[in-house]
């Protein structure tokens, strides 16, 4: 079982809009109240990195936080046909520098490669999930250029080790979170 002693890894998956940021947010907020270190180490971290590059090439705005998803899947397709490991190697080489005693990773998305990964390396999976029109109103209040479901749509094929709903309150969702990761340590 995995401890803090020896580091408690936490993979948040979902669709865009449930909650994972959050999820992990508030995660991070358990572990500070806990004394415990903490460190977010993103999966798609290079796809953000190019996403920030074509949005800089191309002379246009992108907020701070925004996805364009499209964009961002393109991106994925091109390195996985390149190097179908590329996104996990990476991952795994910012990993090794990571000392915290939680770990969260919130974006996971591929079933085949990544997912095994992230098992490989003792996290455990966290769904999270919310209705659709509670989905769609977080959609709204954001500011990415493009919205798309296609890279989560083998989300399924990832069993989690827990599933959260965050439906309603944020104290509900803190709450809940909270009481999966007692049970955890």
């Amino acid at each position: 079982m995995t401890t803090t002693t020896a580091g408690l890894r936490i993979c948040v998956t979902g669709l865009a809009g449930a909650g994972k940021s959050t999820c992990g947010s508030l995660i991070e907020e358990w572990a500070a109240a806990r004394g415990l270190s903490f460190s977010r180490v993103k999966l798609a971290q290079p796809l953000y990195d190019l996403q920030r590059a074509v949005y800089s090439r191309a002379n246009a705005p992108l907020a701070e936080g925004a996805q364009d998803q499209v964009l961002m899947e393109a991106l994925a397709d091109a390195m996985r046909r390149a190097n179908p490991r590329s996104l996990a190697e990476d991952f795994l080489a910012r990993l090794e520098s990571a000392q915290a005693q939680v770990i969260v990773n919130d974006d996971l998305r591929d079933p085949h490669v990544d997912a095994p990964v992230l098992r490989e390396q003792g996290f455990r999976v966290v769904r999270v999930r919310c209705d659709e029109d509670t989905r769609q109103k977080r959609l709204a209040g954001r500011s990415d250029p493009s919205r798309t479901d296609r890279s989560t749509s083998e989300l399924d094929a990832i069993t989690p080790d827990a599933v959260i709903t965050n439906d309603g309150e944020l104290s509900d969702y803190r709450t809940a979170i909270s009481g999966l990761l007692e049970g955890w340590l």
